[in-house]
This record gives C-alpha cells, structure tokens and sequence, in this order.
C-alpha cells in the first residue's frame, strides 16, 4: 500500500536530533517500498551516516546555512513541498517539536492535505491507521488517512524506540534551497541553550516528578536531591507548573514532554491522563501518594501509600543524603 515513506529529520543546532532516528525505526515498519529523510541545514550530509543507519535509504539533505540563519518553519516548508511535488512520497512523518510543528502546518497549508497530530502510533495494514491524543489526552482516537497524498502526521517525541537497521549507506541527494525570498527578512540573531546539571529530562534513566501532593514547592528541593542521588533528573506535573511552582521546562504529560526512563517515579501526582500519556512507557512505576485510590496506583508497579514529601526525606536519609536529610518537609505537621 505504501511505496515511499519519509521522515523530516530535525536537526538541533547542528546536530541530529534523537526524533529522527526515533521516526526512522517506525517508517522502516510500515513495509514501504522505500524510505527516505529530508534533513535540511548545516550538519546534513555528516548526519547522513546515522541517518542511513537507522533505516533512511536516501537522504535528501541541503547544507544551506540559510537554514539556520532564517526562522526554520518557512524554508524548510518551501523545500519540502517542492521535493514532494518531483517525489510524490506516500507518507512523511514529522516530529512533534515546535519546529517540527512549525513545518508540517507550513506543509500541510501548501499541498492542500490534513495533517494529524498528537500522534503516539501508526499502522499500516489494510489501511494506514494514526493512533493520537485528543482532548487533553482524555481519550485516544484511531484515525485512517484517505484520500489525496502524501498523509502528514506529527508524532509526540519517544513515541517510539531507536534501533538500528544495521543497513548499507544511504544515497544522499543534494537538493537546492527553495526559499521563498519573504522568508528571508527574519532572521536568527541569538541563540542561547539552558545549562542544567546531571542528565536531560528526556534522556534520563531515572525521572522523580512531583505533583500537587508535595504541598510546597519548596519541597521540589527534595525531589532535586533524590534525582542527584540516583543520577536522574526532575520532572512535573501540569498543575505544578501552572500553579508557578517550577518551570515549563520539567513538566511531563501531554502539554509537556514525553519520558520512558528506566525508573519513574511520581511524588504526589494523582495520574490523569493528562500526565500519564507522557510517562506511561517507563519501565518501572513507582507512585508515592497518600490517597489510596489515586489513578496513578493503577499504573504503578510499586505503590507507596504516604505523604510524598516525608517518603521522599527518608528515601534521601536512607540513600545517604546530605546533613539535614530527613528532616521534616515544608509544609509537615
């Protein structure tokens, strides 16, 4: 059913970023005839490499600095569209970041084609099937693409696991910059990367998130120290970080981002699905809350029924945490 397949492969300030290869593992699944990516700016032809290795037959690349000098969306869009209309591919699927939203919108309006988003998953079989969120990931729906091609659907990021196809080096097509000469009068006069200590949120082995149920945002303090000590990183619930607690940045869930750590472990989160669709793929659950019948305990593959934050001090004393460990939390009796 399926005769081409590609991926946009974002690239992060001049490197790979890991959706590409995520993306890739799934398009090698679908049983195309072919699959390809589109990976455009400085830092293309030496991603080739990993990109072929991932499953990309060919790669279409443009080392064209324009690409990251200029507000990405409208270029990349303008290039894109154009290798469509000599290609004809079946298939492209982008990657649920804000640029990879920026450029399938941009897309989607050129060709005149839906795109679907919020997508966890893909089928082809009889039909091509998307599996998304909707609602505030209150529900999941079951989508099949009909009609003119090629299909678009942007994908949450670690909706699927990068392996390696172990295949030959890609064919990589040079291709020209096609940019609309409008998209030329903004350009990128600053970049700047947020330095955190220990590892990233979505590459961490071990992610400790609190929610609500912690009291104070104070004892966030105490998450920091567990997530240091096991060499994980923090991460949040909405209501936290709406409620001004911590920042956009550490939260998880369907507005946040989408985390399969080894070990997730939830301090005082109740589990909507809200949250749950962003973690729900970690290998192991541990759920501290002192409601007994919290949704999250559904998910949990250890459940812990107590105040999260007293649970957690003693955790860190046990663990052997600094002088004053286990000391009451803010906001205890």
């Amino acid at each position: 059913m399926l005769t081409a397949v590609w991926v946009y492969a974002e690239l992060d300030q001049g490197g790979l970023a890991p959706s590409a290869l995520e993306l890739l593992t799934k398009a090698r699944s679908l049983g195309a005839g072919s699959v390809a990516a589109v990976c455009l700016g400085p830092g293309s032809a030496e991603a080739a490499g990993d990109l072929g290795r991932h499953g990309a037959g060919t790669v279409y690349a443009s080392g064209d600095p324009a690409f990251a000098e200029l507000l990405p969306g409208g270029p990349a869009a303008d290039t894109v569209a154009a290798l469509v209309a000599e290609h004809h591919p079946d298939l492209i699927l982008f990657p649920g970041s804000c640029g990879g939203r920026d450029v399938a919108g941009r897309v989607s309006a050129k060709l005149g084609v839906p795109v679907i988003a919020n997508a966890l998953d893909i089928e082809a079989a009889e039909a091509v099937t998307v599996t998304s969120s909707v609602f505030g990931a209150t529900q999941l729906v079951r989508t099949e693409f009909r009609g003119r091609r090629p299909w678009l659907a942007l994908f949450r990021p670690r909706s699927f696991a990068a392996e390696p196809a172990g295949g030959a080096a890609p064919q990589v097509v040079e291709v020209p910059a096609s940019i609309d000469p409008r998209h030329r009068a903004a350009r990128i006069v600053e970049r700047s990367r947020e330095v955190a200590a220990g590892p990233g949120l979505e590459e961490a082995q071990v992610v400790v998130s609190g929610g609500r149920g912690l009291q104070d945002p104070r004892n966030f303090d105490l998450l920091r120290q567990l997530a240091e000590l096991l060499h994980g990183a923090v991460g949040a619930s909405r209501a936290v970080v709406d409620a001004g607690w911590v920042p956009y940045a550490l939260q998880v869930g369907q507005t946040g981002k989408t985390v399969k750590p080894n070990v997730y472990i939830a301090c005082g989160i109740s589990g909507a699905m809200q949250h749950t669709v962003g973690m729900k793929g970690s290998r192991h659950i541990v759920a501290i809350n002192r409601d007994p019948q919290a949704p999250i305990f559904k998910l949990a593959d250890l459940g812990i029924v107590g105040d999260a934050a007293e649970v957690v001090s003693r955790l860190i004393a046990e663990l052997g945490g600094a002088p004053g460990a286990g000391q009451p939390p803010h906001g205890a009796a």
